[in-house]
């Protein structure tokens, strides 16, 4: 009897605006700047062939100059084509269609990988996380972005119960369809048990707030911002939190 792999729902955005309705408008500079400073503060800057799972339209593939290979994957046809346009044909940069879940490389041929605003799509996170792993070289730095559920905004909004889950039970919670927040702990046991050790973590978006976005400078936001992310070694209390995890080594 042939066992067929059960397949987790994918969030597709073939054919959507994405790009340019929640990125082109100049709305979210500030996250996207902030976010710049926390891949450079994590990745290593450069190595041979690196792997951005959910490279979407490829906003954060530049930003990887100092790689021999950079692979686009993303299970949007529509997106990867966008990534085409913004970064040419030039032979460095290589565009898959595929599922995260089940992604169609050889195990260990990356020496890094990133995964930036699309964990919080996984249904099953964990078993995602267990497939970037198998692609790694021992030794090589993944860089892992996630939702964050237990923030200041989440547990203030518990705590006059405006809302009903719990910002501190290690359990996701889906705020809509395929889109989770993630708890802190969880994130890290599901990294150590894929066979990763947790290096370091950075909070990231603390100014996340429109009021503040509209009265305030970004450059003032982001320089405010980069000071704080070293707090995430401490507590993690923002919205966004980004992790630099290693493969572990064999023994």
């Amino acid at each position: 009897m042939t066992t067929v792999d059960h397949r987790p729902p994918v969030c597709d955005y073939e054919g959507s605006d994405y790009q340019q309705r929640f990125w082109g408008a100049g709305e979210r500079e500030y996250e996207d700047r902030v976010e710049a400073i926390a891949i450079r503060r994590l990745l290593p800057s450069g190595g041979g062939r690196l792997l951005e799972v959910g490279a979407g339209a490829g906003r954060n593939s530049a930003r990887y100059r100092g790689y021999d290979r950079v692979v686009l994957l993303d299970y949007s046809q529509s997106q990867l084509a966008q990534a085409r346009q913004r970064l040419g044909d030039g032979g460095r940069y290589q565009f898959v269609v595929a599922d995260a879940y089940f992604p169609p490389f050889a195990s260990g041929c990356a020496d890094a990988a990133t995964m930036i605003r699309t964990l919080h799509h996984m249904a099953e996170p964990a078993r995602a996380l267990a497939a970037i792993r198998r692609l790694m070289k021992p030794g090589a730095v993944f860089v892992l972005e996630y939702a964050n559920k237990r923030n200041l905004k989440a547990i203030l909004r518990w705590a006059i119960r405006r809302q009903g889950w719990s910002p501190f039970t290690a359990d996701p919670v889906e705020f809509a369809a395929l889109n989770f927040d993630f708890h802190p702990i969880a994130v890290v046991d599901w990294l150590k048990r894929a066979g990763f050790d947790v290096e370091r973590q950075l909070t990231v978006s603390h100014f996340r707030l429109g009021l503040l976005k509209r009265l305030l400078p970004v450059r003032l936001l982001v320089w405010l911002d980069a000071a704080a992310q070293w707090t995430g070694a401490l507590w993690q209390l923002s919205p966004s939190v980004f992790v630099r995890a290693r493969v572990r080594q064999d023994p």
